[in-house]
C-alpha cells in the first residue's frame, strides 16, 4: 500500500459531493424492490420540512414501502415543498398540519421523522413514544442534557424503537475503521483528535427584528423557547448559532464526529471538561463559538475536539475528521476514507489508506425501518444518542461557564460547579412541559 503523509492525506481529500439525502450506488443496490403488500407497508409522519427534512424524506422514499401520510411544519413554504416530494417519488399526496399534535393523533402513523430545529426534537420524541410511534429523530438528539435523559425514559416505558439522525454510524468503511481501533492492534489508544473546519460557512451578518414571513407560525416555532421578536437571523437553518434554540457547531457537527471517534473507545464517559474559544472570526447576530477547542478526560483517554468556521484552510472547503492514536499506529478517517499510520516498525499493522464507502444516509434510515418491524434497537438507539450528544452539551457548559467541569455520569450532574450544573437543563416556556424531565 502506498505510504503518505498525514497533510497530504487530508489535502488529497476533497468534501463528498453527495448533499443531503444523496444517494451512493452501493447502498442503493441492497435496497427492496418491487411494490410491498399493504401489512409491509411504513406510513410515516414528517415534523419539520425544512432542509434537513426534505433530505430525510427523499432518503426514506428510497425504500418502496415508505408512504407519507401527514407532513407538518410551521412554515406552509415547507410543507408546500414536501408535497412536491411526495409527487416526485410517485407517492400519494400526503395531509398537512401546523401542529405537530395533530400528527401523533392520527392513527394511520407507524412512525414519525422528527427533523425540526433542535429545541423542538424532545417534546414531539416522547409524545409520539407516549402514542405507540417509533421515531427517527435528527442530532443532536436534545437541546440540553436534561431533554435527553427524558427522551431515554420515554422510550423505555413505551418500547419504541427511536434512531438518531447522525448516519456516519452506518458508514462501512468507518465501521471497519473503528473495529480496527476497537480490536488492540494500534496498541493502547491514549488520545482521539475530532475537528471540523468548515470555509464554507459564511457570516449572518447583523438584522433588526421584524414580522414573520407569511404562513409562519412564529409562536409555534418557538414553542418552549423563550419569547423573543420575530428576526430572520435566529430562524430556520441560523437557528444552529443561538442558545435559546441550538448549541452551535458544538452540537452540529460535534454530535457526528463525537460519536464517530466514541465508536473506536472503550464505553465510557468522561470525569471532567474543559474548552477554550470564542467569536475570533465573525462578527454578526450569532451567539455561539466560531473556533473551540474542548478537551475531554476519558478514565482511559482524552478526547480533543475542535472546530474553526470561516477560514480558507486549505483543506479543501468542508472539512473533518478524526484521529486515534495508539502506541503502535494511528487512524486518520473521514468521509473519503482512512488510513493506518505505522508509529513503530514492529507495529501490528502496515500503514495502508482505503478509499470510504459513499453516504450512509440510505443505510441508517434502513436500519431503521428493519427495527421498526423486527422490534430490536436500531445501531444509533437512544441510550447512544443521548451519550454522544451529551458529550456536545458538556463541550458547550464548560465553554459557557469558563470552567473546568467535573461530570458525574450517573447522576447527570455537574459536581463541582452550581452555575455549570443549570446549563444541564432547560426551562420550557408555559404552557409547554415535557414529560419525564428531571429538572423543570
Amino acid at each position: 500500500m502506498e505510504r503518505v503523509s498525514r497533510r497530504d492525506f487530508l489535502g488529497s481529500m476533497s468534501a463528498s459531493a453527495l448533499a443531503a439525502g444523496a444517494v451512493s450506488a452501493p447502498f442503493v443496490s441492497v435496497l427492496r424492490a418491487g411494490e410491498p403488500a399493504a401489512s409491509e407497508k411504513v406510513r410515516i409522519g414528517l415534523i419539520g420540512c425544512g432542509g434537513m427534512g426534505q433530505g430525510d424524506l427523499k432518503c426514506f422514499f428510497l425504500n418502496p414501502e415508505v408512504e407519507c401520510a401527514v407532513i407538518c411544519d410551521v412554515d406552509e413554504s415547507h410543507i408546500a415543498a414536501g408535497q412536491k416530494i411526495c409527487e416526485e417519488s410517485g407517492r400519494r399526496k400526503p395531509d398537512t398540519a401546523k401542529d405537530f399534535r395533530r400528527v401523533l393523533d392520527r392513527k394511520d402513523v407507524d412512525a414519525v421523522l422528527i427533523a425540526t430545529p433542535d429545541h423542538w426534537h424532545a417534546l414531539p420524541m416522547v409524545l409520539a413514544a407516549e402514542a405507540g410511534k417509533d421515531v427517527y429523530v435528527e442530532k443532536p438528539l436534545a437541546k440540553t442534557i436534561d431533554e435527553g435523559r427524558a427522551m431515554v425514559e420515554a422510550g423505555r416505558r413505551y418500547k419504541r424503537v427511536v434512531q438518531m439522525g447522525s448516519q456516519w454510524r452506518s458508514c462501512a468503511h468507518i465501521i471497519e475503521a473503528t473495529e480496527m481501533v476497537r480490536s488492540g492492534k494500534l496498541g493502547k489508544v491514549s488520545l482521539a483528535r475530532a475537528w471540523a473546519f468548515l470555509d464554507w460557512l459564511p457570516e449572518i451578518g447583523t438584522v433588526k427584528d421584524g414580522r414573520a414571513p407569511a404562513g409562519v407560525d412564529y409562536d409555534l416555532w418557538l414553542g418552549p423557547a423563550p419569547l423573543h421578536n420575530f428576526n430572520a437571523n435566529r430562524f430556520h437553518f441560523n437557528f444552529r448559532w443561538f442558545w435559546d434554540y441550538a448549541g452551535g457547531l458544538m452540537t452540529d457537527w460535534g454530535v457526528h464526529l463525537l460519536n464517530i471517534a466514541a465508536m473506536g473507545l472503550p464505553e465510557e464517559d468522561p470525569k471532567s471538561v474543559t474548552a477554550c474559544g470564542g467569536k475570533f472570526i465573525f462578527s454578526d447576530d450569532s451567539e455561539t463559538p466560531d473556533s473551540l477547542v474542548t478537551v475531554y478526560e476519558f478514565p482511559s483517554c482524552q478526547v480533543i475536539w475542535e472546530h474553526r468556521a470561516g477560514l480558507n484552510n486549505g483543506l479543501n472547503g468542508r472539512s473533518w475528521g478524526i484521529e486515534w492514536h495508539g502506541t503502535e499506529a494511528a487512524i486518520i478517517l473521514n468521509d473519503e476514507g482512512y488510513e493506518i499510520i505505522t508509529e513503530r516498525k514492529k507495529a501490528n499493522l502496515d500503514s495502508m489508506r482505503k478509499k470510504g464507502s459513499g453516504d450512509p444516509r440510505p443505510a441508517h434510515v434502513r436500519n431503521f425501518l428493519d427495527c421498526c418491524k423486527t422490534r430490536e434497537q436500531p445501531v444509533l438507539n437512544l441510550e447512544r444518542g443521548h451519550r454522544v450528544s451529551t458529550l456536545a452539551h458538556l463541550g458547550n457548559i464548560a465553554y459557557r461557564t469558563g470552567q473546568k467541569i467535573k461530570w458525574d455520569s450517573q447522576a447527570e450532574k455537574i459536581t463541582n460547579d452550581t452555575e455549570a450544573d443549570q446549563y444541564v437543563g432547560v426551562k420550557y416556556r408555559a404552557p409547554w412541559h415535557l414529560p419525564f424531565m428531571r429538572r423543570a
